[in-house]
């Protein structure tokens, strides 16, 4: 039996509309690696960080801090890093935590160190655990993959898609480095 060619065109026209329409879920992308689908409080703010708003599809360095560290110091060249490489999307994120007995005693102090001695102006988050059972999730996610940090500033470089590509120790600096060179790969 063939169908009205009225009802054959409303088919037609339906199907053709669906298409043009709905977006096509078949071909979404996430909007972030699930592992990075965490809202943080921002270092000593009332505001909060998405991390997956901020970290998606773009390549990202992770680093966990201290404030009372002999390689504190590289928050400088963090920053340079940063400020170098913002413009092609880079987005870096620092962790303060206190994991290895080396971080200020409160979030002023941790948030003096990083923008009034440093002028960081990358990512903060409030302080967290970075290791063991307490540590955060997210670096239980980067322990599994790459390591767990050994001490304060080790580097996780991610990948546009959320992929972890590597951990670098506390002695590499960001700039001039085996890390800046892995980050250029990434634009």
């Amino acid at each position: 039996m063939l169908a009205n060619p009225l009802y054959q065109s409303i088919v037609l026209v339906m199907a053709l509309l669906s298409v043009l329409l709905l977006p096509n879920l078949s071909q979404a992308q996430p909007k972030c690696a699930s592992w990075l689908n965490h809202d943080m409080p921002q270092l000593h703010s009332k505001n909060t960080l998405s991390l997956c708003d901020i970290t998606a599809q773009k390549p990202v360095l992770l680093v966990n801090t201290a404030s009372h560290c002999g390689y504190t110091k590289q928050f400088s060249a963090l920053e340079a890093l940063y400020q170098k490489y913002k413009d092609q999307g880079l987005v870096v994120i620092g962790f303060p935590s206190n994991s290895f007995q080396q971080e200020a005693k409160s979030e002023a102090e941790t948030a003096s160190v990083c923008y009034k001695n440093f002028g960081v102006t990358f990512f903060m988050t409030k302080p967290i655990d970075v290791k063991g059972n307490q540590a955060h999730p997210i670096f239980q996610y980067l322990a599994q993959s790459q390591g767990a940090p050994n001490w304060n500033f080790n580097k996780y470089l991610i990948a546009p898609d959320g992929t972890v590509i590597k951990r670098y120790n506390s002695r590499v600096k960001p700039m001039d480095s085996p890390l800046e060179q892995d980050i250029t790969h990434l634009f």
